[in-house]
């Protein structure tokens, strides 16, 4: 995960093994879209990938919506590192069988909560009818430190506009452009200190979501020091395996919004 300082050298911190000992199996029987909210590009690739990776392997549709392009994640001018980050990020995509892309234009770094960010996450909700949505941490300690600005926003933003996106009443405006309100099942959040569930992942997966990070070439060279993801997504699926009972697994803290597994 990237942005104004913030690095993932500790990514591969995780709740210890007692406390993870009673997670559930993810109930996704049955998802035929899912929704990814995040702040930049390659917040996904720290294991989520691997998840959406299951997912596209079945044959369920997954929508990437970064809220900005990652602009101040790197030295230069961020009209520069903005489209290579975001030339990155489809490659990451192409990797896990992601072919629905969206990046809007909030500035990098900068990220601000309120009615307008809401409201582009409310759309593309209802533009895509997800049975679930994912986003990351919204925590203030999160990943071994400190969470950066735009994740925390990125996180409590997509729980608000997911929720806009299922009310008559909130942005008046998207149903009248024709876009009828949506209900979502779930929301998951990863890369939380408390998950509640996990999902499986194969081999396959798992080496997908290695590729979906090296695809962020210009972004690795550019943090100091940062774990080779050979070793690390393998480490972090693993401690979720762990968690679940299984060889591999990414975890989530699910929020139940009325319709989870059924």
């Amino acid at each position: 995960m990237s942005d104004a300082g913030q690095t993932e050298s500790n990514a591969s911190t995780s709740p210890d093994t007692e406390s993870r000992k009673r997670l559930e199996p993810l109930p996704d029987e049955g998802w035929e879209r899912v929704l990814c909210v995040v702040a930049h590009p390659d917040d996904l690739e720290y294991g989520t990938s691997a998840a959406v990776a299951t997912w596209t392997g079945r044959g369920v549709e997954v929508t990437y919506l970064l809220l900005t392009a990652g602009g101040a994640g790197m030295d230069g001018p961020p009209e520069e590192i903005g489209p290579l980050r975001a030339a990155e990020q489809r490659a990451a995509c192409e990797t896990v069988g992601v072919s629905d892309l969206r990046i809007l234009d909030h500035p990098d770094g900068m990220l601000v909560p309120g009615l307008d960010l809401r409201r582009d996450i409310a759309r593309v909700v209802r533009e895509v009818r997800p049975d679930a949505v994912v986003t990351t941490s919204f925590a203030v300690e999160a990943y071994g430190g400190l969470n950066q600005a735009d994740h925390r926003v990125a996180g409590l933003a997509a729980i608000d506009g997911t929720r806009d996106a299922d009310n008559d009443w909130v942005f008046r405006e998207l149903a009248e452009g024709g876009l009828p309100k949506w209900h979502t099942s779930a929301l998951l959040v990863a890369g939380d200190d408390e998950p509640t569930h996990g999902l499986a992942v194969r081999e396959a997966a798992v080496e997908a979501s290695v590729a979906s990070l090296r695809s962020h070439e210009a972004y690795l060279e550019h943090v100091t020091g940062h774990p080779d993801a050979g070793e690390l997504i393998p480490q972090i699926l693993r401690q979720g395996g762990e968690a679940l009972g299984t060889e591999h697994a990414v975890t989530f803290r699910v929020y139940d919004l009325g319709g989870l597994g059924g």
